[in-house]
């Protein structure tokens, strides 16, 4: 189960994000859903279809399945989803 403390360590592939700040300004107010994930890039499938955005670079909104909105750095995010589990993270 997905929850507020352990979603840097979840899968991520599947949840409804929004890119809330970025630098590239392009880029900021994306939202839809996580299609695919790599070390550095969230894929997200919006209306115009599938975008690519930094993760490094960027910060997001995630909606987790009870609604709650998550607040995400994408540098607490920035590592291969397989080596995410593994990580240990201080309070974020």
């Amino acid at each position: 189960m997905i929850t507020v403390k352990n979603l840097v360590k979840h899968e991520l592939i599947g949840l409804q994000v929004k890119v809330n700040k970025s630098t590239n300004k392009s880029q900021e107010m994306v939202s839809g859903m996580v299609v695919d994930e790599t070390k550095s890039m969230l894929k997200i499938e919006t209306k115009n279809g599938v975008k690519g955005i930094a993760k490094k670079t960027s910060e997001f909104i995630f909606i987790i399945p009870n609604g709650k909105k998550i607040k995400v750095d994408g540098k607490k995010i920035f590592a291969r989803p397989e080596d995410r589990i593994k990580l240990k993270v201080k309070k974020w």
